[in-house]
Formats: C-alpha cells, structure tokens, sequence
C-alpha cells in the first residue's frame, strides 16, 4: 500500500525537518495505488495495479532554493536527501520571485475519498470491462476502453509549521466503438469520485447508439452553423480558458488582457447565463481545500452571470500589486439550465449536434482562438431532430465568443478531458454561429 494516513506522513515529515540546517525547509509527500484495464477489439489487452511514493525536499537559503527527491524512507535515506537539497540549494542563483514559506494554517477537511472506489478491485474492474464488452458485441461493434481507478493521498509539512494532508479517489472509463468497414464511430466517457455512480453498460450503450447512427455520414458544406456541444464537447473548447491568471493577464499574454494594459476584471465579457466557479466541497466534483503553495481554497467565483469576477494571484505576483493571494481553481464547475439534452435538440429549427471535439490546437492566445476537429458522432438537426449524420468538420472558434453566442444550457454532467486527465462539471452548449472552416474525411 502507497497510502499513508494522515497521522503517519505528519510523522514521516516531521523526521524529514529535524534533518534541516537550512534557512526554511519544506517536504513533501505524495503517493497513490492505482488499477487499470485496457482493451480493444473486444477483448482486453493490458491490466495492472501500480502502487508508487515520493518524497521531495526543498531547502532554502536566503532566496536559493534547491531540491531533492527520494523513494526510499530509512534514517539514513531522509537525511541524504536533506543534505542534497541543501547542497544544491547552497549552489542555485538567487530567486528574485521566492516567497518565504507559509506559517500554521487550519484547511477543511475534504471530500475528495471515497471508501467504495478505494475498494476496487481485479475483479471488480473485470466485472465492469465485461459489462462494457458484451454490450458492444450485441451492437455488432469493435470495443476500445480503458478504466482506471486510484486513491491517492499528498501531504506537505513545512520549518514555519505549516502542515496539510489530503487523501482521494477516483475512478475514469472511456469506451469508443466502431463498425467493422471503419466507418462509423461513437464514444463515451465518464468520470467520478465515487465508483457506485459509474454504469459501464449505460455508457456503452450511448457509444453505440452514437457509432451504429454515424454509418453513412453525409458531407455539408462549412460555415456558421448553431450547434449543440455535448458535456464532453463542451469540455474540450472550453478548457482552454479555465486558468483566469492575473500575471498573464497583466503582461498582454491572454483573452483576460485590456488592450492598452491591464485586464478584463469586473468587464462583461460573456452572456449572462454563463457562471463559471471553483468549490472543494461540490459533492458532484470535490477538491483538495488547500493549494501547494500552501493557501487555503474556498468557494471562488470566476464568471458570474458573464462578469469576470476574480482572477488567481500567486504570493509573489498579488504582493507585487498591493492585494490579497488568491489560489487557482481546485475544480471547474459551469452552471447548466434545466434541459435536457433532447430538449435542446428539440428547440432547433437547424443545427449540428456535436459529440466529441479533439486535436484542438491554439490559434491566438490573446483571443483564444482554437482550431480542432470533430469526430465519434456528428449528427445534422433540422425542425428538432436529428436528421443524418454528417461528415466531421474542422472548426475555428474562441470559447469566449462562444459564449457570447450562447443560447441555452443544458443539465451539467461530470466530463473528463482525455487531453489533461482532468474532470470538470460542465453542461451541453446550444450555441450560435459556431464556424465549421473545412471539411474532414476522418472517421
């Protein structure tokens, strides 16, 4: 087991800092068990559990800060890896951003475990894999998916007496399937913290519903189109704005920059019905209640009704502009309106439902422009339903303008980003004048 209570990792730590003849000295402690099961062509191909733990040191002098990390936890191990960092802390150049550590602080206790997901199991795993496979074989599809699940736990103990500790689970599984002549294909992914909510078949079954309906794909010519971003979809565009950094927007370099110098803070940029926020304690999507430079985190709106209402300040960068420090988001969440997804689809005269989005590349930082591809299922809606499916299209498109367009909001779902293995809380997009630039053979 990689997984150490909290009262063992403040000992562990605790020994790390008797080691210490620095200035300040801090520790980390991190660790995790994780399960898997791959498969494809309707059979699987790789499973294992993986169980791994590490220990880093940072020692500082003065604004020299040095590093050092270890696996291995006997006396003499603990005290290398303190002489190390020290040594390397002794020799590095002097860092004119470095903050002096945090001192004692009280976090929340968080809700990111779950006793059912830490419980997990071969054959559990097994079990839901088989769930998956038999449902695609009665579709006459080729299965590729892959779950994952894992408990990990990270603690930090510091010289000035700060110390946190947080312990979490969660449990991944994507499935695309496909017909035999490759032309059709569909896709599911769903992500959780508690493993009781995750229905293998069900998700399944949404992939080939998606795959069996793609076979005979139509080619429409491109332009601007109203269009219905699925969860996952959704996910993928929008991702890319989630960082809200009041550095970057202070240097010129992002969408939240003011022409001229400055940023967007307090500006409408987006359609009222868009709110966009961080909470730890979301039961749906719970994080960590304290950051690694040691803040706590709280509630925190972002977007509120297309205002932009707060931007993350880094110690360093808020001390240098005379305000308070306030840490990145620990989570995602976007406020979703009470349709549902077939409800959206019924409410429009024309449009192109998406799917899936992916090979997304920036365009333009400061306007946010993104290029990418659509693909597992693009389907054209005419008079409030889906009609055919259509050819996948290449768009250009900035998320922000997307949600200037915005129409409507769908119930939100949990989505996970295969790009960045993160989850948010996200809802379908019904959106306007979404440019689709070319045409795209792929599959």
């Amino acid at each position: 087991m990689a997984i150490y209570t909290k009262e063992q990792a403040q000992a562990l730590l605790k020994k790390v800092l008797s080691y210490s003849k620095a200035d300040e000295c801090e520790a980390s402690l991190g660790g995790g068990d994780e399960g898997n099961v791959r498969y494809a062509l309707n059979a699987v191909s790789t499973a294992g559990d993986v169980s791994s733990i590490g220990l880093s040191v940072t020692s500082v002098y003065g604004k020299k800060a040095g590093s050092a990390s270890i696996n291995e936890f006997d006396d003499a191990a603990l005290e290398r890896v303190v002489r190390r960092s020290e040594e390397l802390a002794q020799l590095a150049p002097e860092n004119p951003e470095y903050m002096p550590m945090l001192g004692q602080s009280e976090f929340k206790e968080s809700i990111t475990y779950n006793a059912n997901t830490a419980a997990m199991t071969p054959d559990s795993r097994a079990e839901m894999v088989g769930k998956s496979l038999a449902i695609a074989k009665e579709a006459k599809l080729s299965a590729a998916g892959f779950l994952d699940n894992s408990t990990n736990f990270s603690a930090v103990m510091n010289s000035k007496g700060l110390f946190a500790y947080n312990k979490s689970t969660d449990v991944y599984f994507s499935v695309t399937t496909r017909n035999d002549a490759g032309t059709a294909s569909g896709y599911a992914a769903r992500g959780f913290t508690d493993v009781s909510k995750l229905d293998t078949a069900s998700a399944t079954r949404v992939a080939t519903m998606k795959a069996n309906a793609s076979i005979g794909a139509r080619a429409m010519e491109p332009g601007k189109y109203t269009v219905i971003l699925e969860p996952v979809a959704a996910t993928y565009m929008l991702e890319n704005m989630f960082r809200f950094d009041a550095r970057s927007a202070e240097e010129g370099r992002s969408f939240l920059s003011k022409k001229g110098g400055g940023t967007r803070l307090g500006e409408q940029l987006m359609d009222t019905k868009v709110n966009i926020y961080s909470d730890p304690f979301n039961p749906d999507l719970p994080g960590a209640t304290w950051g690694g430079d040691g803040l706590p985190r709280e509630k925190t709106m972002w977007i509120d009704k297309g205002v932009v209402k707060n931007l993350s300040y880094s110690r360093y960068w808020a001390q240098k502009k005379g305000v308070a420090p306030v840490p990145g988001p620990s989570n995602i969440i976007m406020d979703g309106g009470d349709a549902t997804l077939e409800e959206l689809i019924k409410s429009t005269e024309r449009g192109i439902l998406v799917s899936r989005l992916w090979y997304i590349r920036m365009v333009d930082p400061q306007s946010l422009l993104l290029t990418g591809l659509t693909r597992d299922g693009t389907f054209y809606i005419e008079n409030g339903k889906i009609k055919f499916p259509v050819k996948n299209f290449r768009f250009n498109e900035s998320p922000v303008i997307m949600l200037n367009n915005l129409e409507a909001l769908g119930k939100q779902e949990r989505s996970i980003s295969v790009e960045s293995y993160r989850s948010y809380l996200i809802p379908p997009l019904k959106v306007r004048d979404f440019t689709f630039s070319s045409l795209s053979d792929a599959v």
